[in-house]
């Protein structure tokens, strides 16, 4: 009897859990859609604060390049696979390092963060980006990557 006791709470136990998970699967199915939703304007503000502090000064079409930069990297297995890991990667951004990025972005910046979401890459597929003039040091990796695209004063690079 103690056993069939002990077998018959295992299978309650069992079947509560299942039950549980079951209802977590379908509230979250159900809320998926939102969580995307919040998930892509968090992640489009972050890509607006990144364009703004690298590339504020830059024209429009430079801003969304900047922008594009970041979704391509997210698209390449040697990078993170989120906008925020792409760009709080150690040492990947100045802007980030000097708390640039904390600025909050122009209407210009946003716009292009909804630009280069959307799908728009003016830097025909870059990894990289770069302001050639403010490269200190002559052994910089950056001197390796193949140019593929200049504009404005960035130089953008696979």
């Amino acid at each position: 009897m103690r056993n069939l006791k002990k077998g018959l709470f295992a299978l309650v136990v069992i079947l509560a859990g299942i039950s549980a998970l079951t209802i977590l699967f379908w509230q979250n199915t159900a809320a998926a859609p939102r969580q995307r939703k919040t998930a892509i304007s968090g992640s489009s503000e972050l890509l607006a604060r990144l364009i703004h502090a690298e590339a504020g000064a830059e024209p429009y079409t430079g801003q969304v390049a900047v922008g594009a930069v970041i979704l391509n990297r997210i698209q390449n297995v040697k990078f993170p696979k989120t906008i925020a890991g792409v760009v709080y990667q150690p040492h990947a951004f100045e802007s980030v390092s000097n708390g640039q990025i904390n600025t909050a972005p122009t209407d210009s910046a946003r716009k292009a963060a909804r630009a280069a979401l959307s799908g728009w890459d003016p830097s025909g597929g870059a990894l990289f980006f770069y302001n050639p003039a403010k490269v200190t040091s002559p052994t910089s990796y950056i001197w390796t990557r193949r140019t593929i695209q200049k504009i404005g004063r960035h130089l953008f690079a696979l």
